[in-house]
């Protein structure tokens, strides 16, 4: 009953790849707009450059929240593993009292209980 958890990441690093992807094409765009033979920086061109800036910044803080993405489900995976373990566990426990219970009942060693008859002195 182990919940995988790694599909999600799949589609998510699939996404960060498109947005890599059409980062580093505005890149190389803006790049092969500005002219490297011209010695003046026109503002179009710094403008540019800024946006090209903030395209690498917003790509690196992507990356660091898919690491983190990663990590995250990959811990979740393994709690959950761990949980479905113990409750496995558990269940397998649970049955074998049960037949103990069952057993002694056989046996006659559980007398039924009877509203009447047990009632406490108080009553």
């Amino acid at each position: 009953m182990t919940i995988n958890l790694s599909s999600n990441v799949e589609h998510l690093i699939k996404a960060l790849a498109i947005v890599s992807h059409s980062i580093a094409s505005s890149i190389e765009k803006n790049m092969n707009e500005a002219n490297p033979k011209n010695n003046s920086v026109s503002k179009p061109q710094i403008d540019s450059l800024a946006t090209q800036a903030d395209l690498q910044l917003q790509l690196v803080e992507l990356q660091m929240n898919m690491s983190h993405l990663e990590l995250t489900v990959e811990r979740l995976d393994d709690v959950i593993t761990r949980q479905d373990k113990h409750i496995q566990t558990l269940q397998r426990q649970l049955q074998f009292i049960y037949k103990q219970v069952e057993s002694q009942d056989e046996e006659g060693g559980v007398a039924p209980f009877d509203v009447m008859a047990d009632r406490p002195p108080h009553y």
